[in-house]
């Protein structure tokens, strides 16, 4: 990695502003999966152990630009209390002078969480405009809002880190424009680490190397997996994305998810990796239902046979789960997003399961690129035998893409 880290920077007695990425999933006050909270910690721990008063800042949710008490950040600050055995002080807000006044007065060893930065509509390069013209609202200069924002923040601190790769392919003022006023700018060690796994699949991966695309839909994994095809020996495609490959190729496909409108493409995907020789592989069974429940009525049926009208698909097959871990168990790379099926429930879990089991087995340097693909890989009680597991969904694909990341290009160089 050309990005400074925090551990080419002297940090005692310093003030350090770290960006991370605790938007965490929780259900009526409760965190359910504290995975990024966790994946901070060796961050926090080594700035704090360095004599350095940290400041920590990060989004919850989607508030859309007004402070929500339903995406408060407290819940995360109480969380990390418990973590660390010390108190983690959380400001009434991300900017404003009750705020500053915290921020100036954090000591070296103290911990300051700001609250959620989108709780104003300059993080994401917006303005508010409720109450205004047309024509003023058309003068609102979002960039200017975004500027004061990030120059607010990077006043309270000597360093930023940006430790958040999960939003690290977002241009916002804590992401990216906050590096602008900053004397100095380095990655996390959590960055450091998803930059050298997703880094070394981009650039040089061990071969074999096989990626796994799964999830709903293929038009949020269209781009990556064009590239891909380009770059890896094999292509797992399943999920509900795999029914517009089998619809376009003229399979019955019943009431499963699908996009008409990407069929042409789906051709294209396939008509690639033939002319590549990348070996893509679709789904050659179906677990189908007659209803969208876990406790739907069931049955295994082959892509020659098809899903009759009323039916639909919601994990693969047996057929195919031998198929695809006969394809992954001699990968020496292997890159994983998005499950095979509705692994939610346990009905419909015994795909992404097969596919867990068969990269834990593989012994390959394998890569699990957020959301979904985490959860279950989670759910399966495999995590510790997974080499990486990204913090990063949307950020994982675009960085896959070969994207440059706003979060990361504003850093400093070595």
């Amino acid at each position: 990695m050309d990005k400074k880290t925090v551990a080419d920077i002297e940090l005692s007695g310093k003030k350090v502003l770290m960006r991370v990425d605790f938007n965490v999933p929780s259900n009526e006050g409760v965190i359910t999966d504290e995975t990024r909270i966790q994946a901070a910690l060796p961050t926090i721990k080594y700035i704090l152990e360095q004599g350095a008063a940290l400041i920590l800042m990060s989004h919850m949710g989607r508030p859309k630009g007004e402070a929500n008490p339903k995406f408060s950040l407290k819940i995360v600050s109480d969380r990390l209390s418990e973590i660390l055995d010390q108190e983690v002080t959380l400001a009434p807000d991300c900017i404003g002078a009750e705020t500053a006044a915290l921020a100036a007065d954090v000591k070296p060893g103290q911990i300051l969480m700001l609250e959620n930065t989108r709780f104003h509509a300059a993080e994401e390069g917006k303005v508010k405009t409720d109450g205004l013209s047309e024509e003023e609202a058309a003068k609102a200069d979002i960039k200017a809002a975004q500027d004061a924002m990030a120059k607010e923040l990077a006043s309270y601190a000597d360093v930023y880190v940006n430790d958040a790769f999960g939003a690290a392919h977002r241009s916002h003022a804590s992401t990216a424009v906050v590096a602008k006023y900053s004397d100095v700018a380095v990655a996390g060690l959590l960055m450091e680490k998803e930059l050298k796994y997703l880094g070394g699949a981009v650039q040089n991966p061990e071969r074999p190397f096989v990626a796994i695309i799964g999830g709903a839909k293929i038009s949020g994994k269209l781009e990556v997996t064009e590239k891909l095809v380009e770059k890896c020996d094999t292509i797992i495609i399943g999920g509900g994305m795999a029914y517009t490959f089998q619809k376009a190729l003229g399979n019955k496909i019943g009431k499963s998810i699908h996009e008409d409108e990407l069929m042409d493409t789906a051709l294209r995907i396939l008509a690639d990796a033939k002319a590549n020789n990348t070996n893509l592989l679709l789904p050659v069974d179906n677990k189908i239902a007659d209803d969208w429940s876990n406790d739907a009525n069931t049955q295994i049926v082959t892509v020659e046979e098809g899903i009759p009208d009323e039916w639909e698909g919601l994990d693969i097959g047996p057929k195919s789960m031998e198929l695809f871990a006969d394809a992954i168990k001699d990968a020496k790379t292997v890159v994983w997003n998005g499950p095979m099926g509705c692994f939610e429930w346990d009905n419909f879990a015994a795909g992404t399961n097969a596919i867990c089991q068969a990269v834990a087995d593989s012994g390959s340097i394998s890569i699990i690129g957020g959301g979904d693909s985490v959860s279950a890989v989670n759910k399966s009680g495999l995590a510790d035998k997974m080499s990486h597991i990204s913090t990063g969904g949307g950020a994982s694909l675009e960085f896959l893409e070969g994207k440059v990341l706003p979060g990361v290009a504003c850093l400093n160089d070595k």
